[in-house]
């Protein structure tokens, strides 16, 4: 039995993968944090009988009970604070907090590495953007030129997501750096640009999640889009995956779900 603790349980998509939880036979959810309903049972707040913890204010609080794997799913000004500590519980982490950036994992990588744990920070739990992902790669070898476009709603804190984030270092990995191109105007509308890729980011009311990456070649192009809907169901599949998994990986930091995902 995996003991898991889940920082920010009440949340849309935490609330739905601790519930996602509660159903599983060999994953056991020991720890909740959620400063809103902190000293309510769980199970009541989410209308779960299952879920038999307490909600904590704070992930030092939850850390107190022994974890095997401590979820991160709470808002990017917290998340990196949460995952250090637990790492210093000697938990291994799965992030699902968007909005870290590349010094922030490498401080993680840092402290993960001699605790001899492992942190998997995915951008999207959901296997359809895996799959996006894996072929927005391929397609990187035959066209170097693209740009990814950004969907989601408008009261979205970060810009751009973690999804788009974590394709934009991936595409950039594949295809290396390629400036963009002077243009006269406002520069800005031609978008912020990621590991060398430009990126557009759209917050509008109407979007969930979504992003799109446009290749081109002469005369073609090649559009790769995924759209989230209104519900957290399709993260719960790859968080429990990646909840399962992380300790397979090696001390430090991975970013992705595919890096727990046969191919």
């Amino acid at each position: 039995m995996t003991r898991v603790i889940l920082a920010g349980a009440t949340g849309w998509a935490g609330a739905a993968l601790a519930r996602g939880l509660a159903a599983t036979d060999d994953l056991e959810l020991v720890g909740a944090v959620g400063r809103k309903d902190a000293g309510r049972a769980l199970g009541a707040v989410l209308g779960e009988p299952r879920l038999q913890c307490t909600i904590v204010a704070s992930a030092a609080e939850a850390l107190a009970a022994r974890c095997d794997v401590f979820v991160e799913y709470t808002r990017p000004e917290a998340a990196k604070a949460n995952a250090l500590a637990a790492l210093a519980a000697g938990a291994h982490v799965v992030i699902g907090t968007s909005g870290l950036g590349d010094d922030d994992y490498a401080e993680l990588d840092r402290a993960a590495r001699p605790a001899g744990r492992a942190v998997l920070a995915v951008g999207n739990f959901a296997i359809t953007v895996v799959l996006l992902q894996r072929f927005a790669e391929i397609a990187a070898r035959y066209l170097p030129d693209v740009e990814l476009v950004d969907y989601a709603k408008a009261t979205k804190p970060d810009a751009p997501s973690g999804t788009v984030r974590e394709l934009a270092h991936r595409l950039g990995a594949v295809r290396g750096a390629r400036p963009i191109a002077p243009s006269v105007g406002v520069p800005e509308t031609r978008g912020g640009v990621v590991a060398g890729v430009p990126v557009h980011a759209v917050r509008l009311p109407g979007f969930v999640i979504g992003v799109e990456a446009i290749f081109g070649l002469p005369d073609q192009r090649l559009h790769l889009r995924h759209e989230s809907g209104a519900s957290a169901t399709p993260y719960v599949d790859g968080a429990l995956l990646a909840i399962r998994k992380v300790h397979t990986l090696a001390p430090g930091v991975h970013r992705g779900l595919d890096r727990v995902m046969d191919w």
